[in-house]
């Protein structure tokens, strides 16, 4: 299976840290902005919440196919 793609808008994140606190494996702090360790990532429930929990929605994450995985409007 392929992965999923993981982007951070680095300009609209506002550091809120909570996909960190919640994917740990997936993102981190760097310079007060959210950062994915890795892309593509295997799909996972973790990478979905941490970009469903982002207050500025600054995390996108999409199938292979290029169909928004997260967040869903």
């Amino acid at each position: 299976m392929a992965g999923w793609s993981v982007e951070v808008d680095r300009d609209t994140c506002i550091g809120s840290g909570m996909c960190a606190a919640i994917a740990a494996d997936h993102f981190r702090l760097d310079d007060g902005r959210a950062t994915p360790l890795a892309s593509p990532v295997e799909p996972s429930d973790e990478v979905v919440d941490a970009a469903e929990s982002c207050p500025v929605e600054a995390i996108l994450v999409r199938d292979a196919g290029g169909e928004v995985v997260a967040p869903q409007d």
